[in-house]
């Protein structure tokens, strides 16, 4: 189980995204075989106008900063005018990106597999997802039903994202 962080956004677009969330998880921290650790940013498609509104403006931020919402998976290692960046210390994962910053506790395994991978993989839903509101406990099946929906999936912007840290 994990639970949603407000993020904060742009003034440009703030009115129309309404509130930005992100979410950290990672696999079953039993399983042999780990994987690069999630974070997925939605907005809870409560600003003005409403969640259309919401979707065409999250389409318009993720356009202008270089990432394509249903496009290819993108490394942004090796697409630095991606302005996207990703702090990880002390259990905690702080992502820094035009029109959104956002700061979210991270369990030990999210941090130890971003560590071991030196890379996250960061999801950006188009589609608001109101049932991730911040401060309501989050279940797997939850958090499932949203990241594993294929029309979700299709029209998000998809990511690798170093992992940086005051360590160096």
């Amino acid at each position: 189980m994990t639970s949603s962080h407000t993020a904060s956004g742009s003034a440009r677009y703030a009115p129309l995204l309404g509130t930005l969330s992100v979410i950290p998880w990672t696999t079953d921290s039993s399983s042999s075989e780990r994987n690069a650790p999630f974070l997925l940013a939605y907005s809870l498609g409560d600003g003005r106008g409403g969640p259309e509104a919401g979707e065409e403006a999250m389409r318009s931020v993720l356009r202008e900063i270089g990432l394509r919402p249903g496009g290819d998976l993108v490394d942004v290692a090796h697409a630095p005018h991606i302005p996207v960046k990703l702090l990880v210390e002390a259990q905690r994962a702080v992502l820094t990106m035009p029109y959104l910053n956002a700061q979210c506790a991270v369990p030990p395994e999210w941090e130890q597999d971003a560590r071991d991978h030196g890379q996250i993989y960061f999801m950006v839903a188009v589609r608001p997802w109101p049932d991730g509101a911040p401060g309501r406990p989050m279940t797997e099946e939850r958090l499932r039903a949203f990241v594993g929906d294929a029309e979700m999936l299709a029209e998000a912007a998809h990511c690798l994202v170093p992992v940086r840290s005051l360590r160096g």
